[in-house]
């Protein structure tokens, strides 16, 4: 992407978040970013590596990646959760076998949920995840995701309504804290008016963030829109400013 476009949001958002936490840019790359290690083990929630990336480490996954199997699902690398029994891993489990998360209330119903979750493959070989800042000439951003505070989500909230008369600018679909961050809103990528998507509320993911800490994820076309809106939105006004003096972190 063009350098002064990305340095012209950093200037803004120091303007009206000040130190609030640089979000990071997700897309995908022909480009392994980071000489990732090629395994067909299981590994890691990819929430639990985002620490990594939040303190400017880029990062990159591949299908053969250690990564979990929901991981490998929602980058778009499998159609499916590879894992035996996760209807029942996701609902009640089998007694003496799978003990179960109790996310649904019956296998039945993970099953059912399955449908309303159209496939998604990964356009090219890597997934990168790499802090704004951090961003070159080379890199094309697809999917921007903050992870801060309810001050700064409500900012961005409100920042995402400012030019839609349509009241469901964001969405807030269930599940896993990737899916909120990648797969929901790589779908939305696809819609003529794309939705940022509200997320980190996957009760698994959550001990890897902050306790206040919510993720925002916006679909590069409408974080365009929502960048150029700043300097004319409610940002500029002293609602937004007293918000921040009580708010340390975007002060």
């Amino acid at each position: 992407m063009k350098e002064e476009s990305r340095d012209v949001f950093l200037s803004l958002w120091r303007k009206y978040f000040g130190n609030a936490e640089l979000p990071i840019s997700i897309f995908f790359s022909d480009v392994d970013a980071q000489g990732v290690a090629m395994t067909t083990e299981s590994g890691p929630c990819i929430v639990d590596m985002l620490p990594r990336a939040r303190e400017g480490e880029t990062l990159s996954f591949s299908a053969e990646s250690r990564i979990c199997g929901g991981a490998r699902r929602y980058l778009g690398f499998t159609a499916g959760v590879d894992m035996p029994n996760f209807e029942y891993f996701l609902s009640y489990g089998i007694p003496g076998k799978v003990e179960g998360e109790r996310y649904k209330k019956s296998p039945e119903l993970v099953r059912e949920s399955a449908g309303y979750s159209p496939s998604f493959k990964a356009p090219k070989k890597f997934i990168v995840f790499k802090r704004w800042d951090k961003l070159s000439k080379s890199d094309e951003p697809e999917i921007v995701v903050f992870l801060a505070g309810l001050d700064v989500i409500a900012g961005l909230f409100t920042l995402a309504n400012f030019d839609e008369a349509e009241p469901n600018a964001v969405i807030s679909p269930f599940g896993s804290g990737c899916s909120s961050m990648v797969y929901h809103p790589y779908l939305e990528l696809r819609s003529p008016r794309p939705r940022c998507v509200l997320g980190m509320f996957d009760i698994s993911a959550r001990p890897c963030v902050g306790e206040n800490t919510l993720s925002f994820a916006i679909p590069f076309p409408k974080f365009q829109r929502m960048v150029d809106n700043m300097s004319e939105s409610f940002l500029t006004t002293d609602s937004w400013k007293d918000l921040r003096k009580r708010n340390g972190a975007s002060s």
